[in-house]
């Protein structure tokens, strides 16, 4: 058995991501309330586990049935940003690729990771982990509200005298705006660099 995935470019992505906010953030609350999100709108277990990471590489996974998320625990109490993304990530393989999972079968970490390599080519699974990253991404960082809150951090900096943003003003935005939404700059430089926000200041 060979699997194969669906694909969905970005723009398609930011559509399922934005129809995702308006089911289970209707409010839109920032930072999004994922953890909530995935406990009580979707009734799934956040499961820690012990070594997870160092063990097998793995930061979590997504159970066979589509009703835990297993997370490393370090992960879980000390990681918070990670572990809101670890959370969007495997939430957006349920929302994404629930045909492609119910495929699968797999009880424990072990088996997970010999079926994800030994069923699924490997340009299948890049597709599956670029859909999920782009789709936790743009859940945890709206772009309504990511333009919104780039746009106050900008007036900030240029009522403190900056009229040109260089490379280390740019990583100190990117770093507050990090802050306001829960997730690490590295998530929120490519939600900036996805919706062009830099370009719109030239």
């Amino acid at each position: 058995m060979c699997i194969r995935a669906p694909f969905w470019n970005y723009d398609d992505l930011r559509v399922r991501a934005e129809d995702f906010l308006a089911e289970h953030n209707p409010d839109r609350v920032v930072p999004v309330p994922i953890e909530g999100i995935v406990e009580f709108r979707f009734g799934m277990d956040i499961v820690p586990v012990p070594g997870l990471q160092q063990g097998f590489d793995t930061v979590s996974y997504l159970t066979a049935d589509l009703q835990d998320i297993r997370v490393d625990e370090f992960v879980f109490t000390s990681r918070l940003n990670r572990y809101r993304f670890s959370l969007a990530h495997e939430l957006a393989h349920r929302v994404l690729h629930r045909e492609v999972f119910e495929q699968l079968a797999f009880g424990d970490i072990d088996s997970w990771k010999r079926v994800m390599r030994e069923l699924i080519p490997e340009k299948e699974y890049r597709f599956l982990e670029f859909h999920a990253n782009s789709f936790a991404g743009l859940v945890l960082v709206p772009r309504p509200e990511l333009a919104t809150a780039f746009g106050e951090t900008i007036e900030t900096f240029r009522g403190l005298g900056f009229a040109e943003f260089s490379d280390p003003v740019r990583d100190y935005v990117e770093a507050q705006l990090a802050e306001r939404f829960v997730v690490s700059t590295e998530v929120i430089h490519r939600r900036v660099e996805r919706d062009d926000l830099w370009e719109t200041l030239d």
